[in-house]
């Protein structure tokens, strides 16, 4: 069994005894976390069960381990030629979580469409099947201009001079 939980804007995959690590929450080592926004729940039997977006009712229990910080991330920035370096850096503040129960409680199973409401679409699909010729009749009701009559028509060539001359004499 495993869950799939929203928590610091990112998200985990978790099952029952799992250790993760999250961004900074409130509380004290030792102390009960309960996380609310679970996005998706897989039962024992291996049924997927998917919130849109969020599961009602569905909720995942974790003990807090300790309040921790991660490696620091050195950030660098530099512009050549231009005299011009940075230098910052950043330490994210992390909680260690034990994943201690997932319950499903109320959580609702994702079911395919059954025949009954793929026949309740079919009359909407036939509306908007009949709405596209409509729009096609109007297209063809104005006659386009052939590629023969968008062009510009031919000029006449110019007699030549030389020519010209050689026939005067």
């Amino acid at each position: 069994m495993f869950a799939v939980i929203k928590t610091g804007g990112k998200q985990y995959k978790v099952a029952k005894d799992d250790i993760i690590k999250v961004e900074r929450l409130t509380g004290e080592a030792g102390d009960s976390v309960q996380l609310n926004e679970v996005l998706a729940i897989s039962g024992d039997d291996g049924a997927l069960t998917l919130g849109s977006p969020l599961l009602e009712g569905a909720v995942v229990s974790a003990t807090l381990l300790e309040q921790a910080r991660a490696d620091k991330i050195v950030v660098f920035k530099k512009k050549r030629r231009q005299n011009y370096r940075r230098k910052a850096g950043h330490r994210q503040d992390l909680s260690v979580l034990k994943i201690t129960d997932i319950a499903a409680k109320g959580a609702k199973k994702a079911a395919p469409k059954k025949e009954a409401e793929v026949k309740a679409d079919a009359p909407a699909k036939e509306e908007k099947a009949k709405a596209a010729p409509k729009k096609a009749a109007a297209k063809k009701a104005a006659p386009k201009a052939t590629t023969a009559e968008k062009k510009a028509p031919a000029k006449k060539a110019a007699p030549k001079k030389a020519a010209a001359k050689k026939t005067e004499e």
